[in-house]
């Protein structure tokens, strides 16, 4: 029996925030993507609350700094990233709320494409 691998695709601007992280960064979300892809879950993703099943987030803390990559699992037949960012923390844990409503605003658009 062989796993269908599904393809990944990217919302051009999730894309462009993720080739401006570090090289070591991008590789763990990668290796992260390539696990989701293949239909399973890597250690280190968690779901993103609030937004809804199947949006899940990979946090990736690398050299002092932390990233985020945001990815849908339940629209068609891809998994979607949607968002990524450098979390430049003010409040602690806490996603910057600003990052919560453009993933709304990604996730909301990308629904519609793809309804």
């Amino acid at each position: 029996m062989t796993r269908k691998t599904r393809p990944v695709s990217w919302i051009k601007a999730a894309l462009k925030e993720f080739e401006a992280f570090p090289g070591g960064a991008q590789s763990i979300c990668l290796a992260a993507l390539t696990i989701a892809a293949e239909g399973g879950k890597a250690d280190i993703v968690k779901p993103m609350h609030g937004m809804g099943s199947g949006v899940l987030e990979i946090p990736v803390p690398f050299k002092g700094q932390a990233f985020r990559v945001i990815y849908a699992v339940q629209l068609a037949d891809e998994i979607w990233v949607v968002h990524a960012f450098q979390k430049k923390s003010t409040q602690g844990i806490k996603t910057p709320k600003r990052e919560i409503e453009l993933l709304k605003d990604r996730l909301r658009a990308l629904k519609e494409m793809l309804a």
